[in-house]
């Protein structure tokens, strides 16, 4: 019986020693030396490390940040990944919420970390790499770990400003990757190319997929996803078998014609997620790899990751509109009404997730998990938790379920989940901005500010990429004399909409 992701790492340790885990474009790690370096890892920080805290994470795009990962979770505590290329005023708020106590990171991101508002510890990464494995300590600690505890604590989008960090268990995690090695049929000979930050969500399926079946995880260099030819040698050189990338990623590839500079060879299997693929790239991709699986999946970050699949049945034409599927095992979903009760097959409802792959919550937020994660109204007779997504689907006739938008204002662009509450609220924080409106395009992936006051577009623009990561960034600021409102005092949102197109705003 497995406990926790650990238990899978040792297995696979003891089958695959001398196998390459990770590699980047400097370096390599076998599955043995991976090993190694959790356990050192593990060891200096179950040393003052209390077993069940957060332990903040900032490490670069290479091989020792996933060790960095599993050597918190050896010292029996959980991590905290963080992106140092997010403005310092977005890491200075996950630390606000997390208030842990040590921050690890590598040489590359110390001044960085230096500058944040954190008055814990600073362990360097390279400073630890070599401590002595304490095999004792290491067992003591990991005594600790049921399945039920956090394995890591991940940070979306919030409405109110501060984000939100996700708490999800071991036995989360490893529920989902089972299910997804299932689906993809993963063993110990795929490699996957990873294209996700390693601090994002979509980076748990190339870290925990080959702890779990010995396969090898590739961390391409950013720079190359807009160099094809780069790109493609990569993907051969190192034999890549598997792709898990966001749609976004897929279809930027498709408009940068990739496939006139060649062909990922040892290609078998490739999913995406993140937002809906646009069937015109897509169909690119099959003619030009058509032994390929491709398969789309749907599922918010509260769902550990994804929560259906739908294995992409036949070449897809311009216009196609690809369903989400079905449930991956151990996920229940439903739909349900405005009333509470179950909508009937064909009819909308909001898509709502049941299963032991449920996050734990919202960190350190009771009033937020409390409203999302709620007792599913169709079972009076048992605690039952499900978690609204706040997504419109509909089970069409042949059972598939098909996305059908966001109930709220929250939307998903390119990949990531997005409040629009959370754009507006750091415009208000702008000298000179009056009344502000978020708006996201999703025929074109863009998204809108429009804004009435003196400020000066280029100002905002300088504001917001300072206070958030550049996918929080508006893509277009529109300055308004006034806002259009309809009779009864609100702000006419079709009426903003209609200037997608042609923004009417005088430039400022």
């Amino acid at each position: 019986m497995y406990t926790s992701v650990l238990n899978w790492l040792d297995d696979t340790v003891e089958r695959y020693p001398e196998k390459t885990a990770f590699s980047d474009q400097e370096s390599s790690l076998t599955f043995a030396e991976f090993n190694n370096l959790t356990k050192s890892i593990g060891s200096y920080l179950a040393s003052f490390a209390a077993a069940g805290s957060p332990v903040m994470v900032m490490a670069g795009r290479h091989v020792f940040t996933p060790a960095c990962f599993l050597g918190v979770v050896r010292a029996g505590c959980f991590y905290v990944p963080m992106d140092a290329e997010m403005p310092q005023a977005r890491l200075d708020q996950i630390i606000h919420v997390i208030k842990g106590r040590y921050l690890l990171v590598d040489r590359e991101n110390l001044e960085t970390a230096k500058k944040l508002d954190f008055d814990g510890e600073i362990i360097v990464m390279e400073e630890i790499m070599r401590t002595p494995c304490d095999e004792g300590l290491l067992r003591r600690a990991a005594a600790f770990l049921t399945e039920q505890s956090p394995l890591y604590v991940i940070f979306t989008s919030g409405s109110t400003g501060a984000p939100k960090g996700v708490v999800t268990s071991h036995h989360s995690l490893m529920c989902y990757i089972d299910a997804v090695r299932r689906v993809l049929k993963v063993d110990e000979k795929d490699v996957f190319g990873n294209q996700s930050p390693l601090d994002y969500i979509a980076a748990i399926r190339d870290i925990y997929l080959p702890l779990r079946t010995g396969a090898a995880c590739v961390i391409i260099p950013k720079n190359e996803f807009s160099m094809p030819l780069k790109l493609f040698e990569t993907l051969n050189r190192k034999k890549v078998t598997a792709l898990c990338w966001s749609a976004a990623g897929i279809e930027l590839l498709a408009r940068l014609q990739a496939f006139e500079a060649g062909k990922p060879q040892y290609l078998k299997k490739v999913c995406f997620s993140g937002s809906v693929m646009p069937c015109r790239y897509l169909k690119i991709w099959q003619q030009n790899l058509p032994d390929v699986m491709f398969v789309n999946q749907y599922g918010p970050t509260e769902a550990t990751a994804s929560c259906t699949y739908y294995v992409v049945d036949g070449e897809v034409s311009d216009d196609t509109v690809l369903p989400i599927g079905v449930p991956y095992d151990n996920y229940a979903v439903l739909l349900l009404k405005e009333d509470g009760t179950a909508a009937e097959p064909g009819e909308l409802g909001e898509i709502c997730i049941g299963g032991p792959c449920l996050a734990l919550g919202y960190y350190s937020n009771p009033e937020k998990t409390n409203e999302l994660f709620i007792q599913n109204p169709l079972n009076p007779n048992y605690r039952e938790l499900i978690y609204r997504t706040g997504d419109y689907g509909r089970y069409r006739e042949d059972g598939l379920l098909e996305f059908h938008g966001r109930k709220d204002r929250q939307i998903k662009h390119l990949g990531h989940r997005i409040e629009l509450d959370e754009i507006e609220g750091t415009a208000k924080q702008i000298e000179n901005i009056e009344e502000c409106c978020a708006l996201y395009d999703g025929e074109k992936e863009r998204l809108f500010l429009f804004y009435t006051g003196d400020a000066l577009s280029k100002d905002i623009v300088v504001y917001f990429r300072k206070a958030l990561p550049g996918f929080m960034c508006p893509g277009k600021v529109v300055h308004l004399e006034q806002f259009p409102v309809l009779p009864n005092g609100k702000t006419d949102m079709q009426a903003l909409k209609a200037m997608f197109r042609a923004p009417r705003g005088r430039k400022r």
